[in-house]
């Protein structure tokens, strides 16, 4: 099966995670083929906004924590560094449900989201035993504040999509069957600019964003490094990840 699936039409393209079985969590197979698929859309000529979005029932439920912990695995490598790689389009972010952790990390490196009112926002890295290494603890406080995003990491509370739109986490709720449709409806709008400019203009705020953050994305990265120094105990991630899912099914309630 093919991890990540890819369309393009009329100057926009989506990307669906395609793990649905394992709730879109992150292999190295995955990680590499989204990485690789965003590169090659960045440099396609005719796509100049691309929607980032996940097989229904999640948008993404993070790092895939048995493949992690596999000492010397595949996808140890992914667990620093950026989530995304730097592009010159626009990312949307279609967030169609859960996204925790590194799927909310995935959702954060995107330059806007839209959430489908199913959806549901969760940072469980304390929960599980692992330290951030995509720049989380920069991206959150920027989208919701210094203290909510504390709040998000040290209870590992799940949040629903309106509070994400209260919090200023996301941009628009929409109900789940509009969801699509209205991000390619986004996406149209900014593919209608003139790319030249718009590139400069996001360049220029993503430039701005890391005039104070930039030391504090590299004291995470140290703090990962350091953190998982000896490894993970991946059978203990594993039965903690069993309870955060628990846990996300009641608070969904």
């Amino acid at each position: 099966m093919t991890e990540v699936l890819v369309e393009v039409e009329d100057l926009v393209a989506v990307v669906t995670l395609n793990r649905p079985e394992r709730r879109n969590a992150i292999s190295a197979r995955l990680f590499s083929g989204l990485r690789e698929a965003l590169g090659e859309l960045d440099a396609r000529a005719d796509v100049r906004a691309i929607v980032l979005t996940g097989a229904d029932p999640a948008f993404c439920a993070g790092l895939d924590l048995t493949e992690l912990g596999q000492p010397g695995g595949p996808l140890a490598a992914a667990g620093s560094g950026a989530a995304i790689p730097e592009l010159t389009r626009p990312l949307i972010g279609a967030v169609n449900g859960a996204a925790v952790t590194g799927g909310l990390e995935l959702a954060l490196a995107c330059d806007f989201l839209v959430a489908s009112d199913l959806a549901t926002f969760a940072d469980t890295h304390a929960r599980v035993g692992v330290m951030p290494g995509w720049g989380l603890t920069v991206a959150l406080p920027e989208a919701v504040g210094l203290r909510r995003a504390r709040e998000m990491s040290a209870t590992g509370n799940f949040i629903s999509a309106r509070t994400a739109l209260a919090w200023g986490l996301v941009n628009h709720v929409v109900p789940h069957e509009q969801l699509l449709g209205f991000s390619r409806g986004l996406a149209a709008d900014v593919a209608s600019a003139d790319p030249g400019a718009l590139r400069a203009i996001l360049a220029t705020y993503r430039e701005g964003a890391l005039v104070t953050g930039r030391e504090a994305r590299q004291l995470e990265a140290r703090a990962h490094r350091s953190f998982h120094a000896g490894g993970i105990d991946s059978e203990l991630v594993a039965s903690r990840r069993d309870a955060v899912i628990e846990r996300g099914r009641a608070q969904r309630r």
